[in-house]
Order: structure tokens, then sequence, then C-alpha cells
């Protein structure tokens, strides 16, 4: 926190990117809420779902771009202002007399591509700020950014839902607009004073793309149950990917019964629990579960996550809404386990490269779950999806105690430093 109030241009930069994450996150359960009051809302809400969810599948390909670039304060900058123009043509959408399914199709491609874009403007984050603090200073400001941002984008959350009440969904676009405009200002500031255009490339960005994946694959592969396990985390991530939006869906079927206030209100309470599980997993699990492996932390979570999937066949708010509050906080804290592990385990010089393939392995299961179960629920219903999900849910849990078992009986001959990642 202290390099943030010490440094002009960290801090400048740093509120840009607060702002930025602000604008991925304000008008997104306001959409949810739009779509929501359609006629076939399942569908609708499933487009929302794939919208957001396939973006993250780039991650490794906005990363291995970032690294590629050049003048990255120009490249930030532009991406913003092009963030900027799509909400503010999402804006102008919806105060024309466009049929709701269009504005939806037209809503949810310009979503899409503002999230896929987002992915190269995350990559340039981490150079910039080595470039602003050096790398002494590296991990007490990445790590105040990113816990900001985190809190930042749970609050956006909660106000983009609040807003409603008292203003329409174009003026919120436009708000949204503006947040990515205010973002791309800032980035230029820092831009004027920061030369990055002289640095020179890292080794890794003589390779191109496929050398790379390949390189830090096998990295990766070369670590004792290290595959393994981002394996098992993508098993993981697939099930987390998906209770969000049958929630959603589960909360549009039965508005009567499960609603605080408004579907939008209600929708950013659940953001701010589920949020705050994953903050305070961040903030504490690594110190609580310090001398717990990783693969005990999964079997918690596999078990949490059936119970999850479970509680949307109770329709009970605060019953659902608490089990998936632990759930991300096991998960948060297995993450970190598992960068610290990566960390340690990875050689210096390809260690950017490598956390883009983790990110990526992690997240490419999200496109695919969230797409299976948004099919199910539009041709069937909801609890057909829910019922699909526990039985992946008990194949997890059976990999994951015959992986923990396996691991165990090798235990003795892993190094320290996996054995306790």
């Amino acid at each position: 926190m202290k390099v943030f109030f010490k440094n002009s241009n960290f801090r400048l930069f740093a509120t840009g990117s607060f702002l930025s994450s602000a604008g991925d996150v304000l008008f997104y359960l306001a959409f949810m809420t739009y779509a929501s009051n359609l006629k076939n809302y399942s569908l609708a809400i499933s487009l929302v779902a794939i919208s957001e969810a396939i973006p993250k599948f780039f991650t490794l390909f906005g990363g291995y771009l970032a690294d590629k670039t050049r003048d990255k304060f120009k490249s930030i900058f532009n991406l913003a202002l092009v963030r900027c123009i799509l909400y503010t043509i999402v804006g102008l959408l919806l105060t024309t007399k466009m049929s709701d399914w269009n504005l939806v199709m037209c809503i949810a491609l310009a979503n899409f591509i503002s999230d896929t874009f987002g992915t190269y403007s995350s990559g340039l984050v981490t150079p910039l700020i080595v470039a602003i603090l050096g790398k002494e200073n590296y991990a007490e400001g990445s790590g105040f950014a990113n816990g900001m941002s985190q809190t930042i984008s749970m609050l956006a959350r909660f106000a983009g839902a609040s807003m409603l009440l008292f203003m329409s969904y174009s003026s919120l676009a436009f708000i949204n607009a503006a947040t990515f405009l205010i973002a791309g200002i800032l980035f230029a500031l820092v831009g004027k004073r920061v030369n990055t255009q002289k640095l020179p490339l890292p080794k890794s960005n003589k390779l191109n793309f496929f050398q790379t994946l390949k390189t830090s694959f096998k990295q990766v592969k070369k670590q004792n149950n290290l595959l393994t396990m981002i394996s098992i985390l993508v098993l993981l991530n697939a099930v987390l990917a998906v209770l969000i939006p049958l929630f959603t869906i589960i909360l549009a079927t039965h508005k009567q019964t499960m609603l605080i206030g408004s579907y939008s209100f209600t929708l950013a309470i659940g953001e701010t629990i589920v949020g705050g599980g994953m903050i305070l997993g961040s903030l504490f699990g690594p110190t609580i579960f310090k001398k717990t492996s990783v693969f005990l932390l999964a079997i918690y979570s596999s078990i949490l996550a059936l119970f999850a999937s479970l509680s949307l066949f109770i329709n009970n708010l605060f019953v659902i809404l608490g089990t998936f509050a632990l759930l991300t906080f096991f998960v948060a804290t297995i993450s970190l386990k598992m960068n610290q592990w990566l960390i340690s385990s990875v050689e210096s010089s390809i260690l950017g490269s490598t956390a883009s393939l983790l990110n990526t392995l992690l997240m490419a299961s999200d496109p695919f779950m969230t797409m299976l179960l948004s099919s199910i629920t539009a041709i069937s219903n909801v609890y057909i999806a829910i019922s699909v999900l526990l039985c992946f849910n008990v194949l997890v849990i059976f990999l994951i105690i015959t992986a923990y078992l396996k691991n165990k009986a090798l235990k003795a001959n892993i190094p320290l430093a996996e054995s306790e990642a």
C-alpha cells in the first residue's frame, strides 16, 4: 500500500486499472437483469454467460501478444478507448426500438469483444507495473493492485445493479463506457512520463507462439504431480464456472420467493458474498492452510462443489450463497498455493509464459461447460443441467481422491517444495 501513495505514476496507473476492472463488470448484472425479463430467459441468460466465458480461453494469447508489444502504454490506451466505444454503442442501441432479442445478441457480441480485448489489456498490466516500479517493488505493487481490483470489481457489480433502481439500462451503459475512457486517459498520462518503448524484449519473445507454449508445457510437465494438480483444478474450475449462470436462472425461475428487493439487487448481493469468499481466501487461506497439501484442499473443494450444486435444488438463497462463498474461499486458496508451487519450480526466464499457460489451462474448461449446460437448460430445463453437473461432481471427487492416494504413496520420493505446495 505504501508504494501506491509514494509513487504518483503507479497511483495513476493503478487507478486506471481499477476503473478498467470496474468497467469489466459494471454492466454485467444489468445485462443479466435485462435478459431475465425476456420470455425465454433461460436462453437469454445462457447467451450472456457464454459471452462472458469464451474470452477467458484467450488469456494465453493475450499474454503472448502483450509480451510481443513494444509500445505497451499506447496499446493499453487504445484498448480502453475501443472498449469505451463498444459500450457507447451499447448505450445508443438501448435507446432505439430494436427488438429485445436483437438487442441481447448485439450486447452479447459487444461484451464478448470487450472481454476478449480485456485479456490482452490484462497481459499488458504486469510488465507495465514492472516498468513503473522496478522489479524490487513489483510484488508489493502487484499484490496491492490485484487485491484492490478484486474489491473494486465486487463493488462495481453491486453498484451496477443498484443504479438500475434509478436509471435506465442505456444510462448505465454510458457510465460503463466512461470508466474505460477515464482509465485510458490515466494510462496515457502515465505513458508520457514512463518510456517503455526502448525496453528490451524478454528472451521468450524470440520464440513464436507455439514454441513458447511448448517450452512452458515442458516446464510444467517435468515437475512431479504439477500437471496432475493442474488437470484436477481444470475440472474444479469447470464446476465453478457454471454454478453462477445456473444460479441466475434458478433465481429468475423463483422470483416470487428468492428475491431480496429486485432481481438485480439480489444478484448483486450474491456476487458480493461470493466475491467476499474469494477475497477472504486470497487474504487468509494460505496462512490458515499453510501446511495443507493442494491435493487435500482439492478434496475439500470438490465436496463443497457437490454441496453447492445440490443447494440449487433447495431454492433457498442463503444456503446457496453460503456454500458458494465457502467454495470460492477454498478455490482462491488453492490458486495461490498453486502459484507458489509454480514460482518455486519453474525457471524464472519463462515464468510469465508458464503462468499464462497455467491460467489458460485452468480456464479452458469454462467455455465448454458453460455452453454444454446452458444448451441443456435451453433445450430442456435448468434442473436437468444441475443433475448433469452433479454427476460431473461425483466424477471429479473420485478422480481427486484417486490422485491424492497416489500422491500420498509417492510423497516420500517427492522434493519438499512440491510435496508441501
